[in-house]
C-alpha cells in the first residue's frame, strides 16, 4: 500500500521530486489558523481603534479655542467679529482680526463659546448694529463620523495586512521564524514530466562496473522481503566519489528508476540557508518517508559534509554544522528512516567528516572514474541517438583519440559537431566535424592572427620539434595533429594521444613525455640558437611531471622512496618537507631536466633533415594529419592493439 505525498509543490522546497504519486486534492476547509488567532487579533484592532480616536480628538478639540461670552461680547462691541452661527445657546465665529487669547496661549480667529441662559443682553441688535453676518451653517467645519471612522480604521487595516502576512509567512512550512528570515526559494520544477520515460542503466554506459554495484541497492529496493528474511538491512547510503562530470548524479536517478521509487534530488548548497537549514532536512526525509521505498540524492554534499571543528562557525556550531548535524540524525535511524536510501555526490571525498563516512550512514563509497575507450564509445553513441550521422563516422576512433574525457565532455564534443554541422549547413555530422570539435574541445577555438613570416616560421620548427621526438622516442604517445594555427593562447599545437588508457607510468615513459615536452624549446636551439618565451606551457608540464618523478613517486635515488610532496600542496611545498630535502628535491628535478633537454637536442641534431622537412610541410599546409605527419618525417607508425 502506497502511501499518499503530501503537497510538494511550495515554493520553499529546494528539491525537486521524481515518480512520486500524484497530489491528493486539498480540503475545501482549507488550513486552520493557529487557535485564539483571530481572538487576538481582534482585541489588537479594538486597542488600536480606541487609541486613534483618543488622539483625533485630541487634535479636533485644539483647533479652535473655546473662549468665554465676556471675551466674545467685547468683541462684537469693537466691531471685530466677521459672522457667527448659534445653534441654541453655543454660538461659533469668526473674527475679522486675530487677537490674542486672554484665557489661552497663542491667538486665535475661529473660536466656540456659550450664551448664558440667564443673559438678558440684546445680542440681536448689537450684531445687526455692527454688521455681522449670522450664516446658517457652522463656521467650523468638523469632520463627519465617517470621516473619522475611515481616518480612524487605517491603522487597524494596515495591522490586519501585516498580521496576514505574518501568519502566511509562519504557515508556508519552515515554521517560526524560518519562514520570515530565510531566503524565498523560486518554484522548482518537477524533473520529470507526465508521460516521460524515467532513467535507468541503459541511458547510463561506460561505467559499468560501477552499475554493478549499485545493482545491489536496486535489488534490495525491488525484493526487500527477501533479504529481511536473512536479517540483512537496507544499506543507509551510497557516496558516489569521481571526478565533475563523470555522471554521478545520472546513475543516482538510474537506480531510482530502475528500482521504480521516488526519487528525491537537491544540491546541498540549498540547504544553507539563515536558520531554515536543519528544518528542510528534517521535512525532506518526512516527505520521503511517507512514500518510502524511495531515495533521496545530495549533489556536492562537501559543501556541507566537510569535516567538523575547523573553527569556520561561532562556536564551532554555524548553519552548515547544524545541517550536517541533522543529516547524520536522520541517517542514523532514531527518525525512523527505513526504507529510505540517501544517495550522495562528491569531488572531494577526502574533505568529508568521518561521521558522514562510517558504516550506518554511508554503508558504501563507489569510485565514478572516467570511462575506459569502450566505455567512450557506448557513451558517443549515446549522445548521438538524435544527431543524424554521415556514413564515414567512426566512434570507435573519436574514443580512441579521447582519453581521459568524461560523459559530460563527450556529450560537448557531439553538440559540438553538431553546432558546426549546422554552421556548414550541412544534413549530415561528418568525421571532420568530430575532429575539428575535438581539436576545439581540447585545443582551443581557433583565432585569427596574422604572423610576421619570421614568427611563422619558428613557431614551424617548434612543432616539428616536439612532433619529431615524439614520433622518434620509445613508448612515447602517437602523434594525431600538427598546426601552426594559432588556438587559444598557443602560436601552434602538437596532439598526441595514447592508443590505449593508461593507468600507470614508468620512469621511461615520463623521461620521454619530458623530452617530447622540451623538443620545443630545443628545436628552437638548434636551428635559430636563441630560446623564446613560446615554451611557457611546455616549461610549466615539465616542472610538474619532474616534480612528481622526484617527490611523489619515488624515481629519485637521492630522494629515496618517500611521497615528499603531497599532491595538493604543489603550490607551497615548502611547508611540506625539510628545507634539506627541498634543496635534493630542487636538485634532482634540475638533473632530470638537464638530462631530458641535452637528450633532446642531440636527436634533433641527428635528425635534422626529418626537423627540416616536417617545418617545411606546416607551412604549406599550416596542418598535417597523423598520417601525413610521419610519412614526411620517414618514420614508421608502430601500432598497438588496445
Amino acid at each position: 500500500m502506497t502511501n499518499p505525498a503530501p503537497p510538494r509543490k511550495s515554493p520553499e522546497q529546494p528539491w525537486r521530486t521524481e515518480g512520486t504519486p500524484e497530489e491528493p486534492p486539498k480540503p475545501p476547509s482549507g488550513g486552520r489558523r493557529p487557535r485564539g488567532g483571530w481572538w487576538s487579533l481582534i482585541v489588537t484592532a479594538l486597542v488600536v481603534y480606541l487609541i486613534a480616536n483618543l488622539v483625533l480628538s485630541f487634535f479636533n478639540e485644539g483647533d479652535e479655542p473655546t473662549i468665554s461670552y465676556t471675551e466674545f461680547s467685547k468683541q462684537v462691541d469693537a466691531g471685530n467679529v466677521s459672522k457667527i452661527y448659534a445653534k441654541g445657546d453655543a454660538i461659533q465665529g469668526q473674527l475679522k482680526k486675530k487677537q490674542d487669547n486672554p484665557e489661552g496661549d497663542g491667538t486665535y480667529t475661529k473660536f466656540n463659546t456659550e450664551r448664558p441662559t440667564f443673559a438678558d443682553d440684546q445680542l440681536w441688535e448689537d450684531l445687526t448694529k455692527h454688521s455681522v453676518t449670522v450664516t446658517a451653517e457652522p463656521v467650523v467645519q468638523h469632520r463627519s463620523f465617517l470621516a473619522n471612522l475611515l481616518i480612524a480604521l487605517a491603522p487597524m487595516l494596515l495591522l490586519v495586512v501585516l498580521w496576514i502576512f505574518i501568519a502566511r509567512r509562519m504557515s508556508a512550512g519552515l515554521g517560526g521564524a524560518g519562514g520570515m528570515l530565510g531566503r524565498k526559494t523560486p518554484p522548482k520544477p518537477v524533473e520529470l514530466e507526465p508521460g516521460k520515460k524515467r532513467t535507468t542503466f541503459e541511458d547510463v554506459a561506460g561505467i559499468d562496473e560501477v552499475e554493478g554495484e549499485l545493482n545491489d541497492v536496486v535489488d534490495f529496493l525491488k525484493n526487500p522481503d527477501a533479504y529481511r528474511k536473512m536479517g540483512a538491512k537496507m544499506p543507509r547510503g551510497v557516496l558516489l566519489a569521481g571526478p565533475p562530470g563523470t555522471g554521478k548524479t545520472l546513475l543516482a536517478r538510474a537506480v531510482a528508476g530502475e528500482a521504480g521509487v521516488p526519487f528525491f534530488s537537491a544540491s546541498a548548497s540549498e540547504f544553507i540557508e539563515m536558520i531554515v537549514g536543519a528544518s528542510r532536512v528534517r521535512e525532506l526525509f518526512a516527505e520521503a518517508r511517507k512514500v518510502a521505498p524511495s531515495i533521496i540524492f545530495i549533489d556536492e554534499i562537501d559543501t556541507i559534509g566537510r569535516a567538523r571543528g575547523g573553527g569556520s562557525g561561532m562556536g564551532g556550531h554555524d548553519e552548515r554544522e547544524q545541517t550536517l548535524n541533522q543529516i547524520l540524525t536522520e541517517m542514523d535511524g532514531f527518525s525512523g528512516s527505513e526504507g529510505v536510501i540517501v544517495i550522495a555526490a562528491t569531488n572531494r571525498a577526502d574533505v568529508l567528516d568521518p561521521a558522514l563516512t562510517r558504516p550506518g550512514r554511508f554503508d558504501r563509497v563507489v569510485m565514478v572514474s572516467p570511462p575506459d575507450r569502450g566505455g567512450r564509445e557506448a557513451i558517443l553513441e549515446i549522445h548521438t541517438r538524435e544527431i543524424p550521422l554521415a556514413e564515414d563516422v567512426n566512434l570507435a576512433q573519436v574514443a580512441r583519440t579521447t582519453p581521459g574525457m568524461t560523459g559530460a565532455e563527450l556529450a560537448n564534443l557531439a553538440n559540438e559537431a553538431a553546432l558546426l554541422a549546422v554552421k556548414r549547413k550541412q544534413e549530415q555530422v561528418t568525421q571532420t566535424d568530430l575532429s575539428e570539435a575535438l581539436e576545439k574541445v581540447q585545443l582551443g577555438a581557433e583565432r585569427p592572427l596574422v604572423m610576421p613570416e619570421e614568427e611563422r616560421r619558428r613557431t614551424a620548427y617548434h612543432e616539428s620539434g616536439h612532433a619529431l621526438l615524439g614520433m622518434l622516442q620509445p613508448g612515447a604517445d602517437p602523434v594525431r595533429k600538427i598546426t601552426i594555427v594559432p588556438r587559444g593562447r598557443a602560436l601552434g599545437v602538437t596532439l598526441s594521444t595514447p592508443d590505449a588508457d593508461k593507468y600507470a607510468y614508468t620512469e621511461e615513459y615520463l623521461r620521454g613525455r619530458i623530452i617530447g615536452a622540451l623538443g620545443g624549446m630545443a628545436a628552437e636551439q638548434v636551428v635559430y640558437g636563441v630560446i623564446t618565451t613560446g615554451a611557457e606551457s611546455d616549461l610549466e608540464q615539465v616542472t610538474n611531471i619532474a616534480r612528481g618523478m622526484v617527490a611523489r613517486w619515488g624515481m629519485s635515488e637521492r630522494v629515496g622512496r618517500l611521497s615528499a610532496l603531497p599532491n595538493d600542496v604543489q603550490q607551497a611545498y615548502g611547508l611540506a618537507a625539510a628545507p634539506q630535502t627541498l634543496d635534493v628535491i630542487d636538485g634532482e628535478m634540475r638533473r632530470i631536466v638537464d638530462e631530458c633537454y641535452d637528450e633532446a637536442c642531440r636527436k634533433l641534431t641527428e635528425h635534422r633533415g626529418q626537423l627540416d622537412a616536417l617545418a617545411q610541410a606546416l607551412l604549406e599546409n599550416e596542418t598535417l594529419e597523423e598520417a601525413d605527419a610521419y610519412r614526411i618525417a620517414g618514420v614508421t607508425r608502430l601500432t598497438k592493439d588496445s
